[in-house]
């Protein structure tokens, strides 16, 4: 496994991640200290789409509110408590 320190890696990286994707790890090291190892990803599974439940037509909203809310007068009332 090689060994590279943050300045390195830096001003390289795109070199060292072409080194990971062909499975060759590095370890990343700050003044000789390992903090941290970079590897491939594993091969991840693809996302598949689920179909709908029902059709959006079949969707039911919910009723309007019977009454008038005045958001500026519930503002109010709730910072006149604090």
């Amino acid at each position: 496994m090689k060994h590279v320190g943050i300045a390195e890696l830096k001003a390289r990286l795109s070199s060292y991640l072409r080194s990971v994707r062909r499975g060759y790890p590095i370890t990343v090291v700050d003044r000789g200290t390992p903090v941290a190892r970079i590897t491939a990803l594993e091969p991840l599974e693809p996302l598949r789409a689920r179909h709908p439940i029902r059709r959006l037509q079949e969707v039911r909203l919910p009723r309007p509110v019977k009454h008038p809310v005045d958001s500026l007068a519930a503002l109010r009332e709730e910072r006149a408590d604090r």
